[in-house]
């Protein structure tokens, strides 16, 4: 068994498809179909039904991808290792956060970050799949919520932190400590949409006591959210994260209660990962960045 062959296979897996996956490989069809047929003959089973124009895995092939997995992964945390003794300093680093408030502070702690690591490649990126991304080995370091229930990663808890009401400092309500959640329900909301999970968790907790939110506005844009809120255009629950972000004298926060709504911020890798230097100070940056919080 060659990693060569373990690199088609798990192509084909990927793409389901012999011409599109020899394309991807940068082979030609019959050379991907040799290999595999090679590989499934050395290991005695088939790999993948042929029927028809379509490819499907097989269970003996869910068994060796899952295998391939860790194999290239050990491979790549193995290259690291090696490559970190060469350049101390250099590297590259991939970094995940879910979109929101949690993007804008990896974005903030990414220029900090190369001010003091100028030589590290940096890829940052904003996205839904980061428990995906990190298990694919797309990601070395992902900012998320958690907890993440899967064994393959590791989950790093940072702060916890509540959701306020984030009206402006005109707002009648911004005089007290705090509102109840249910008293709240009929304001004029501007929220994320509702692939964000601070949205999730918001009407999560409206739907606990029975209610539906029907915001007047939904964007995926923070400074739009702010803006509008200064403008007294409604309201928002927003976490003390990007609150912290955007700093306002216009803008007041309200503590929310019964019940309050709280959640775990942290980062997570895979478990098999090799966390090299670039990483680790990344973790180190991140770490510092929320102590205040």
């Amino acid at each position: 068994m060659e990693i060569r062959q373990l690199e088609y296979f798990k192509a084909l897996c990927k793409e389901l498809h012999f011409t599109r996956a020899s394309e991807r490989l940068g082979v030609t069809q019959p050379t991907l179909s040799h290999q595999i047929k090679a590989l499934e003959d050395e290991l005695g089973v088939q790999l993948f039904d042929r029927i028809g124009k379509k490819t499907m895995v097989t269970e003996a092939g869910a068994i060796l991808l899952k295998h391939c997995e860790h194999i290239f992964q050990s491979m790549a945390s193995a290259k690291g290792e090696m490559e970190e003794l060469q350049t101390l300093k250099r590297g590259s680093l991939s970094i995940g956060a879910l979109p929101g408030e949690l993007n804008a502070l990896v974005s903030a702690a990414t220029v900090q970050f190369h001010a003091q690591f100028p030589d590290i490649q940096m890829k940052v990126w904003g996205t839904d799949e980061v428990v995906e991304r990190v298990v694919h080995n797309e990601l070395d370091v992902a900012l998320t919520i958690l907890p993440v229930i899967d064994e393959r990663i590791v989950s790093v808890p940072l702060y916890e932190e509540e959701l306020f009401l984030t009206l402006s400092h005109e707002h009648p309500l911004a005089a007290l400590e705090s509102v109840q959640l249910e008293d709240i329900s009929q304001e004029p909301f501007i929220l994320f949409p509702k692939t964000y999970k601070c949205r999730e968790q918001t009407d999560n907790a409206y739907k606990a006591v029975g209610i539906v939110l029907n915001p007047i506005v939904e964007t995926d844009a923070m400074e739009t959210i702010f803006s509008l809120i200064q403008a007294k255009a409604g309201v928002s629950i927003l976490s003390r994260t990007l609150i912290s972000i955007h700093k306002s004298d216009a803008i007041q926060t309200v503590k929310i209660i019964n019940p309050s709504i709280k959640r775990t911020i942290g980062l997570i890798y895979h478990k098999e990962k090799y966390i090299g230097f670039a990483a680790r100070k990344f973790i180190e940056l991140i770490r510092s960045r929320v102590s205040s919080f």
